[in-house]
């Protein structure tokens, strides 16, 4: 039980959760929260994220991208702890219960939405579904592409943040484009910090993440990039939709990504950048939450 507790990545559960509360709070903001919508869609998002970490440990060890150069968590199918066959169906499992959990939560949400509203976000979550699965698994996983930054912007921030919205008020809102590219862009962020940690191994098992391709220098100057225009897209939409004071409380959350860039910038060994993958999730969870209750109170 502890290596499959160990294999679904409990941290990473925070990120993956941040879009759907942005989405939620949003709503909220609007008169327009929906409770079974938002713990449904907190669920089926659970199930995605651990079908993708379960995944990822099953494409890395049979594709042989998992090997002693790694140093983030151990990986429980490349270890020993779980067979790949294991890995496989629960693969299976996981992605039933999301396609059960999907399907529930859209017969809540829907009623009274357009018919062809529902074929939307049924190809959207089953999209979701690939994507989680084939970022390492497969014969062309587009993880060893350096295609997971896009991936992790789309399905992280704008699926996410607007599709959540949408389920709760049943409106498009294109004006939330922005914080839903900030939570998209700083969970990227997440996602850069563990391909810079794991450049030397990955570039020596083939796998061209952004960080493999751009070199070190170039992909610490590509996350601070990313930090600044999450920060800016951000404070532009507060801008261009200001009212009040409390609006701004998110801004107690950017120190913590300024110590994340740093920290990027400064650390060389894998094991030091480690912890900063956690840090800068709870970071983005932490801005969600603050940007939520400024909208909401």
């Amino acid at each position: 039980m502890k290596s499959w507790i160990e294999a679904a990545r409990p941290r990473t559960l925070p990120l993956a959760l941040s879009c759907i509360l942005m989405g939620s709070f949003l709503a909220a903001a609007h008169g327009q929260l929906n409770w079974p919508v938002a713990l449904l869609s907190a669920l089926t998002t659970i199930f995605l994220q651990v079908l993708s970490n379960f995944a990822n440990d099953y494409g890395d060890a049979v594709n042989g991208k998992d090997t002693d150069l790694r140093v983030g968590p151990r990986r429980a199918v490349h270890a020993g702890h779980i067979t790949a066959q294991s890995m496989l169906r629960a693969i299976i499992l996981f992605s039933f219960l999301s396609l059960i959990s999907g399907l529930s939560l859209m017969y809540i949400a829907l009623q009274g939405a357009p018919a062809n509203t529902f074929w939307v976000f049924l190809g959207m979550g089953l999209a979701c579904i690939a994507a989680a699965i084939t970022y390492t698994a497969g014969k062309r996983p587009y993880g060893y592409m350096g295609l997971g930054d896009l991936s992790v912007l789309i399905f992280f921030g704008w699926v996410g943040v607007l599709g959540s919205y949408y389920l709760h008020t049943l409106v498009w809102n294109w004006n939330l484009f922005l914080p839903a590219t900030s939570c998209g862009l700083f969970a990227v962020a997440v996602l850069n910090i563990n391909n810079i940690r794991d450049i030397e191994s990955d570039r020596a098992t083939g796998k061209n993440s952004i960080p493999v391709r751009l070199g070190r220098e170039r992909a610490v100057r590509y996350h601070w990039a990313i930090l600044v225009l999450g920060m800016g897209c951000i404070l532009l939409y507060t801008l261009l939709h200001y009212t009040h004071y409390t609006q701004l409380l998110f801004l107690l959350s950017f120190p913590l990504f300024i110590r994340n860039g740093l920290a990027v910038s400064r650390l060389r060994k894998a094991s030091e950048l480690d912890p900063y993958l956690k840090q800068m999730a709870l970071s983005t969870l932490l801005f969600v939450v603050l940007f939520g209750i400024g909208v909401v109170i």
